[in-house]
């Protein structure tokens, strides 16, 4: 389902389309190490901003306006594609593309490039920020969404999951995030990407990232559930795809409050390294006996 567009923006009629974006990406030259980074990104970017996303080039500053983070800041090439795509960005803007005096650098700056809201690839930082947006909006009244894209390396970043968390516990409803699974993560996640955050409270769905159409049906929702993530396998087309709610918050935290723990204690990792009450003692004091 598609979600309505707004009536509070009058949209410029677009000049290119998603047939132009691999003209766009061949004339920015000199990140070639990131390319892959950034065609894995392209069909989960054009999609929101052809599609979902309530934003306007011709008002970029409108308070109620849909924000998308990219925190995966790696090989932007895709992203300034897009936006110039969407008239954010002139197609002689990226002749420039890394050089000295040019507006479009290796990472995006959000104070250069028309469009861009957060300055990344010091990977990591774009989940937080916009869990911290999202609550801003809430706090303001302003009526926009949050959309933000990582990779699944950037996951294993200790700030995602503070954030995830937070964002958990906090329902907050109009954040969306997409993460683009390359299957570069070194650890991976017990029971897939989609089970990390659904252990936190989040809803989520597995889509190809191919097809624009899938990308649509999973992050076009309408904001009437606790918080949804999409999950984006970029590489493989998944046959069925997969909605499963969250746990119910309220019902998670009568069960905490029980007085029992929720789970049995683990095993100490270094059972011989426990200290005896008199060496407890001993460290407290700073006296031996």
């Amino acid at each position: 389902m598609s979600r309505p567009r707004s009536d509070r923006t009058v949209r410029s009629e677009p000049r290119f389309g998603y047939e132009d974006l691999a003209g766009f990406i061949s004339v920015m030259t000199g990140d070639e190490k990131h390319s892959h980074a950034a065609t894995s990104t392209l069909d989960v970017i054009w999609t929101p901003y052809d599609r979902i996303l309530d934003i306007d080039p011709d008002n970029p500053g409108a308070p109620d306006r849909d924000r998308f983070y990219l925190s995966k800041g790696h090989g932007p090439m895709a992203y300034y594609a897009v936006l110039t795509a969407k008239g954010f960005l002139e197609p002689k803007d990226l002749e420039s593309f890394g050089s000295y005096d040019s507006i479009l650098g290796h990472h995006p700056d959000r104070n250069l490039v028309p469009g861009v809201k957060i300055s990344s690839g010091s990977l990591g930082h774009g989940l937080a920020l916009a869990v911290g947006a999202t609550i801003g909006m809430g706090i303001t009244g302003r009526a926009g969404r949050v959309f933000c894209l990582l990779g699944d390396g950037e996951l294993e970043e200790g700030s995602n999951h503070e954030a995830i968390a937070l964002a958990g516990r906090l329902g907050l409803f109009r954040l969306t995030v997409i993460v683009i699974d390359n299957r570069s993560s070194l650890l991976g996640w017990l029971g897939g990407i989609a089970g990390r955050f659904e252990v936190e409270g989040w809803t989520a769905a597995t889509v190809d990232g191919r097809d624009h159409d899938d990308i649509e049906r999973g992050v076009a929702v309408l904001p009437t559930r606790l918080i949804p993530l999409r999950t984006i396998q970029p590489d493989r087309v998944i046959e069925q795809d997969v909605l499963s709610m969250g746990r119910d918050l309220r019902r998670r935290r009568c069960r905490r409050s029980n007085g029992r723990p929720p789970h049995p204690p683990l095993p100490h990792p270094h059972p011989q390294r426990r200290l005896l009450p008199t060496q407890r003692q001993t460290r407290r004091t700073g006296h031996h006996k």
